[in-house]
């Protein structure tokens, strides 16, 4: 048994299917053989999901899903599943409420997160407050939810939360961009006592010479917690002659200071190799959103977005890809750093 430990509720039924048998070529990380789980045109008015998340819940799954309609526009829509894999979607997007209870949707919303803290779950977005930024929500019973205040003044994007508080504190990683399709950046760390203000910004890790993350970075899946530190899945993006190419990266953040890394995984975990990833609205992407995973097992479902056009899943045992990114880890002073300057 592993001397590594991850740190969570357990989940019995996790969605899975077993390591194939012919043997994996770099990261110890497979896909599903039936990707895509979700295809184009799931819900009238709908062409594509994708870039979305999910938890478990009440002994199944649902999830907050990027719904780009047929008229261009994101929204965050609502999906059920058993299995985890095999998704029924509401026909409306989600209704959001302000705390008085009327009506208060975004303008747009797009590539959702969804974490639990305590009994809460909450949803983060990016969405148009006078330029990219970021939206969150709460609800308890995903019947209801709330909006709250923008953590953040433009331009910001990629922000997910910590599963839980940390030295008393809210903390978040978000990515600092500007109003386009941003040709830089590097995932930085805020906290708040009470997820309203947010302050003591630090920077956690930057782009670097490696080509797959060479032009900018993000934060992806809400981190786990193990022995070893926060178990963080993010993206990193590279120029090419033909466009951007996104792939997935993985670190290992500091459990009481995350905006020190401790380790980080010089090669990418997964990158675009299947049509499903190379071909699509945005080719090459492949783009980490969720996991779900179960301390008993070791077992690691990772839901991420293929080409802007549909949903797909990978499966690692913890104990290898935390051993995968040590052993393959290089990181720099301004990975290593409290960042503050």
């Amino acid at each position: 048994m592993s001397e590594i430990k991850m740190i969570a509720p357990a989940v019995p039924n996790i969605p899975w299917q077993d390591k194939p048998e012919k043997p994996i070529v770099g990261a110890p990380i497979w896909r599903y053989t039936e990707n895509p789980i979700i295809n184009r045109n799931p819900i009238e008015g709908v062409a594509r999901i994708f870039n979305s998340a999910v938890v478990p819940y009440e002994g199944a799954f649902v999830g907050v899903f990027r719904g780009e309609q047929t008229n261009g526009i994101s929204f965050i829509y609502f999906g059920r599943s058993k299995d985890g894999i095999h998704w029924d979607f509401d026909k409306d997007k989600i209704a959001f409420k302000d705390e008085d209870g009327n009506d208060f949707m975004p303008r747009y919303a797009y590539d959702p997160r969804l974490v639990k803290i305590e009994d809460t779950y909450y949803a983060i977005w990016c969405q148009d407050f006078y330029g990219a930024a970021i939206g969150m929500a709460k609800t308890k019973d995903f019947k209801t939810w709330t909006r709250i205040e923008n953590p953040f003044i433009p331009f910001n994007r990629n922000a997910v939360l910590f599963p839980r508080k940390i030295n008393g504190m809210y903390k978040m990683l978000s990515r600092p961009s500007d109003s386009g399709h941003t040709p830089f950046g590097d995932i930085f760390i805020s906290e708040s006592p009470d997820l309203e203000y947010w302050g003591h910004h630090r920077h956690v890790m930057g782009r670097n010479g490696f080509w797959w993350e060479s032009l900018k970075i993000g934060g992806g899946a809400a981190p786990i917690e193990t022995s070893e530190g926060w178990l963080v899945f993010y993206h990193g993006v590279s120029g090419t002659c033909n466009g951007y190419v996104y792939s997935i990266g993985g670190a290992i953040l500091d459990l009481d200071e995350p905006s020190k890394v401790l380790y980080r995984c010089e090669n990418f975990l997964l990158t675009p190799e299947e049509w499903y990833e190379e071909r699509g609205f945005v080719p090459n992407v492949c783009f980490p959103c969720a996991t779900i995973h179960d301390p008993e097992s070791g077992k690691i479902a990772l839901y991420y977005g293929c080409a802007d056009s549909y949903v797909g899943m990978a499966f690692c045992y913890f104990d290898e890809i935390v051993q995968y990114i040590k052993d393959h880890s290089s990181v720099d002073n301004s990975d290593t750093e409290l960042g503050r300057c």
